[in-house]
């Protein structure tokens, strides 16, 4: 059968084509067209669909038609062959997963172990920025030490904090997908015997830059300065000087926590960064902050945002920018045995110059 007589059929209904023995041309009652090829395989005889006309031609129908029945002289079944390869890459593709895929399973799997929701957010986000737009989209069974330093090296050097963090994450997750096994080998992401030998350590070129500290004989006249200030914010900056705790612990103070009769607050393990109780006797001048404040002061929060909740870290910060207390770079050695010895830089304070006519002059550091 030509070309022009098949496209003259129009009966539905199986229709021998000829050129390979047990071709058919399969017709439906609704028009739609397809390659069949009936052959006998063993003692079964089987239909093999070669595809539908015209996407494949008479002469591709033929040619797939011959491959099919050479297979069957061989000693093959063609359909058993197909149902197993099918079956093989369906239970490749449950095994598949992405870098991106799986570095959101390994972090659902983490998010218990996290102090707070911000540092869980954190994890995911540098792995977002730095990993994902590289190798998120590839298998995680291909991660390779290429790959790995693909990503690592454009932020090694300048965002050393930020990529060793990065690399942690990395390897995490590449551990995660090991023992859950959607990979196999060593981990790329490793430090030890692995990126070491092939990376600088960034202990090595890059200096710690520790966070300014105030000297202690200059807290004292920054305490009377922000108790002079009003404002929530300056209160908590006030009590966290009183106590030494850290911003989040008093931001998040509530009063059930406080005992004013024996002067004592207890912070909850679940605020505490070692997930361990802890209680922070209260001096004089901190039970009559609390006490001032228990009389204004409404709902369960010690120091509550002037909208109702938590008070955010930047409305403490802003109490020492207002007061004017800047950093300025520099080594300081104090006294021997005295709190915050030895620290890189120093808070100064930006006084106001009054010239002697009157006028306002510039600032200096003082």
């Amino acid at each position: 059968m030509s070309a022009v007589e098949l496209r003259r059929l129009e009966k539905p209904g199986l229709h021998a084509v000829g050129g390979v023995s047990g071709l058919h041309l399969r017709i439906t009652a609704t028009g739609a067209r397809s390659w069949i090829l009936r052959a006998k395989v063993g003692s079964k005889r089987r239909d093999y669909g070669l595809g539908p006309y015209p996407d494949v031609s008479l002469g591709q129908a033929r040619e797939r038609a011959r491959e099919l029945k050479d297979q069957i002289w061989q000693g093959r079944d063609p359909i058993a062959e197909r149902r197993a390869a099918k079956a093989e890459l369906q239970a490749q593709q449950a095994t598949e997963l992405t870098f991106a895929e799986a570095a959101r399973k390994c972090h659902q799997a983490k998010v218990p172990e996290f102090n707070n929701a911000h540092a869980a957010k954190i994890w995911l986000t540098r792995l977002e920025n730095h990993a994902f737009p590289v190798i998120g989209h590839l298998p995680v069974r291909e991660i390779n030490l290429a790959l790995v330093r693909k990503v690592l090296d454009p932020i090694w050097l300048d965002k050393p904090e930020t990529a060793t963090r990065v690399r942690q994450y990395m390897e995490a997750v590449l551990t995660w997908a090991s023992v859950s096994g959607y990979r196999e080998g060593e981990n790329p992401a490793r430090w030890q015997g692995n990126l070491k030998e092939v990376m600088p350590n960034p202990r090595k070129t890059h200096r710690v830059q520790h966070q300014p500290a105030l000297p202690w004989h200059q807290a004292p006249a920054f305490l009377a300065e922000v108790r002079q200030q009003a404002g929530i914010g300056a209160r908590a900056l006030e009590f966290i000087m009183y106590t030494a705790a850290r911003s989040g612990e008093v931001r998040g103070a509530r009063w059930e926590e406080v005992d004013l009769e024996g002067k004592l607050w207890t912070i909850p393990e679940e605020r505490m960064k070692g997930r361990k109780p802890h209680q922070v006797p209260l001096n004089d001048a901190a039970v009559g902050l609390l006490q001032e404040l228990a009389q204004v002061t409404e709902g369960p929060w010690v120091f509550a945002a002037p909208r109702g909740g938590m008070m955010s870290d930047a409305t403490i910060s802003k109490v020492t920018k207002k007061l004017g207390w800047t950093y300025a770079s520099g080594r300081t050695r104090l006294a021997r045995g005295r709190p915050m010895v030895h620290r890189v830089g120093v808070l100064v304070r930006r006084r106001r110059q009054e010239p002697a006519n009157g006028t306002e002059g510039a600032h200096r550091s003082d």
